[in-house]
């Protein structure tokens, strides 16, 4: 079929683009992505899909005795759903657990926790524990197969870093989501969320083993990240109060496409043209639905990422406790307007370019690097201690989950060196 031969009411329409991040909210709600490495006890080595004792297995035998169903990519088993909470496969396997959101930091744990307590049986009985770390510490890249979901391999076949395997196959990480209630605010939470990105990654560095070897870098998953693909990763904010969700929109127009669905295959478009050149011309007689939007603002991987609710992404994957820290730093400082208005304080004593150059340092001297004269682990402590504070003057006993990142903070380590 000719593009121009359909029939305007057919084709996707500019105004309707805004849909995906429309979140009006009231809530003050919390969302958890929690990715580990699953690994064999007896070796360290990273486990593949496929084999008795491989994910794949895994995920049947817990559907079975714990009553979740399946996520299928065709006749393949890639995750698993029950309710509002799911476990999903990375790329190269890595487990990952979507909590539904929560007004409280303790039913997010709580549901961790239960997760974690009835999957421990089958974990041990595979001989798999699920690492905490935020990069694959023995098994790289070329010895990690890709699990069989059709996206992934296309994606692997696109993305042009020279880091883009590992990112893909060998990296976990935490996710947090914040709730918004208008356009104004998600724009003020998008701006601040980006400009904390730097010192987060500081504080949750724990990926310097790779390989078995110490690589120089505290955080190779944010180095990964840094050379994945500079068209659809990094800072997606101009970092001024005029940015709008039509800014938001233009920038994901003119991001290469990789791929459209269509008959439950993809169809791969490679970079060749941008979502702007697709709306107003079509592909190879194919035109632009909502759902290739959809699909296309999820192939978009900036350290923010605007939804119906702001996803904040770069965090190394942690544990023992600091886990919480995560979403427990987000809800003290963006939930309340004097902790958001400190913290705000804080960062704009630093020019933009010195925020976005920071990226490059922390992925190698995280807390130990400096923003000009000033050094990040005094800046960590300042916005930890702010987050902490707003927390307890809620009175919900909330502040304790910060504990563990201040005990470190004051210590002067990050994660990796703990």
């Amino acid at each position: 079929m000719n593009y121009c031969e359909v029939k305007k009411q057919e084709r996707l329409e500019y105004k309707n683009l805004f849909d995906e991040f429309s979140g009006s909210k009231s809530e003050k709600k919390i969302g958890m992505e929690y990715e580990r490495i699953p690994v064999y006890k007896k070796d360290k080595e990273v486990v593949p899909y496929e084999g008795e004792f491989g994910i794949c297995e895994l995920l049947r035998e817990f559907a079975k005795v714990d009553n979740w169903d399946y996520i299928l990519d065709g006749k393949e088993i890639i995750g698993l759903k029950k309710l509002h909470d799911t476990i999903t496969l990375e790329p190269g396997c890595q487990f990952e657990l979507s909590m539904e959101p929560q007004e409280k930091i303790g039913d997010l744990k709580k549901n961790i926790e239960k997760i974690n307590s009835n999957l421990q049986p089958i974990l041990d009985k595979f001989g798999i524990e699920l690492l905490n770390k935020g990069v694959s510490p023995k098994t790289t890249y070329r010895n990690i197969k890709l699990i069989p979901k059709k996206r992934y391999h296309v994606m692997a076949n696109y993305l042009w870093g020279i880091l883009s395997d590992v990112m893909m196959r060998e990296t976990a990480g935490i996710q947090v989501g914040i709730d918004y209630k208008s356009e104004d605010d998600a724009m003020k939470k998008f701006r601040l969320a980006n400009m904390l990105m730097p010192f987060m990654t500081a504080m949750y560095a724990n990926s310097n083993i790779r390989g078995g070897v110490d690589t120089g870098y505290k955080s190779f998953r944010a180095l990964a990240w840094l050379n994945t693909d500079n068209e659809r990763c990094g800072f997606a904010t101009k970092f001024n109060g005029s940015m709008g969700f039509k800014d938001y929109v233009n920038l994901l127009l003119d991001t290469p496409m990789i791929f459209i669905n269509r008959e439950g295959l993809p169809v791969e478009i490679n970079g060749r043209i941008t979502f702007k050149q697709f709306m107003n011309k079509g592909f190879e007689g194919y035109i632009p639905t909502i759902d290739d939007w959809s699909l296309h603002c999820n192939l978009y991987f900036p350290e923010v990422r605007l939804r119906k609710f702001l996803e904040i992404r770069n965090h190394d994957c942690v544990g023992g406790g600091l886990e919480y820290s995560i979403p427990a730093f987000y809800k003290g400082i963006m939930y309340s307007q004097s902790a958001f208005d400190e913290a705000e304080k804080i960062l704009n004593r630093f020019t933009i370019n010195e925020i976005k150059e920071l990226r490059y340092t922390v992925a190698r001297l995280a807390i130990h690097s400096k923003i000009g004269k000033t050094r990040i682990l005094d800046v960590c402590k300042e916005l930890a201690d702010i987050s902490y504070n707003s927390l307890k003057e809620e009175g919900k006993e909330e502040e304790k989950f910060l504990n563990p990142l201040i005990s470190m903070l004051k210590k002067g380590k990050c994660p990796c060196e703990m």
